[in-house]
């Protein structure tokens, strides 16, 4: 069965030293639709910039001055979360462990197939796809917090700690009416449609919660 990738606004970032296997893959992939950007070694891949758009990194484990696993690593330390495809004519099970426990989408071994390529290719963007989606929308969650009143921030904690509005109010001193209003603001703002989805939020940003007596 034909994998079928992403659109061509998605980009391939291949690191390997060996320049026929990089036009190879190069090659193959723009046969499918896919943007392709080639690297001889890790220096040159960071002389430039990330594309910011779905993207995947295809690496190899053997390369000139810095090795991929280490580079693996050096990008995790600088905050460059990228999903990495690693190839290899070199692999044995501990480095395969290393690699997946660090994260790897997949790693393969040379020769390997076309369509396994293309296959983690397709996992590797979309995965990446997924984790800008979360990325977004926790940085609106974070917006969205920050535009809280500082009493509204302190009530949303003891919601999401399951506390009810007559407790709230007998811990912060005011009426449950009150309590009443700053939910309905915090709902608002925050744009929760439920208090499930106001909890899963809280979770998210990752509120600290406090241990009540539920019998307040």
């Amino acid at each position: 069965m034909t994998t079928q990738l992403p659109p061509d606004q998605a980009t391939v970032l291949i690191i390997d030293d060996d320049e026929d296997l990089r036009l190879s893959l190069g090659s193959l992939l723009r046969s499918v639709g896919m943007q392709v950007r080639l690297f001889g070694s890790a220096g040159e891949f960071l002389e430039k910039p990330i594309p910011d758009t779905p993207c995947c990194l295809v690496l190899d484990v053997r390369l000139p001055g810095i090795g991929g696993l280490e580079f693996q690593t050096e990008l995790e330390q600088a905050g460059i979360r990228i999903p990495i495809i690693f190839i290899t004519g070199h692999g044995d099970i501990p480095m395969t462990v290393k690699a997946m426990k660090a994260g790897a989408v997949e790693f393969l071994a040379k020769p390997f197939r076309d369509q396994d390529l293309l296959d983690s290719v397709r996992t590797a963007i979309q995965k990446d796809c997924s984790d800008r989606a979360a990325n977004k929308w926790l940085k609106q969650l974070h917006s969205h917090f920050l535009d809280l009143t500082p009493r509204e921030k302190e009530v949303i904690v003891l919601v999401a700690s399951g506390l009810m509005n007559k407790q709230i109010a007998a811990k912060i001193g005011v009426t449950e009416i009150t309590v009443k209003v700053h939910r309905g603001n915090i709902m608002r703002k925050m744009g929760a449609r439920s208090l499930a989805e106001l909890v899963r939020m809280s979770d998210a940003l990752a509120l600290k919660r406090e241990t009540h007596n539920q019998s307040v």
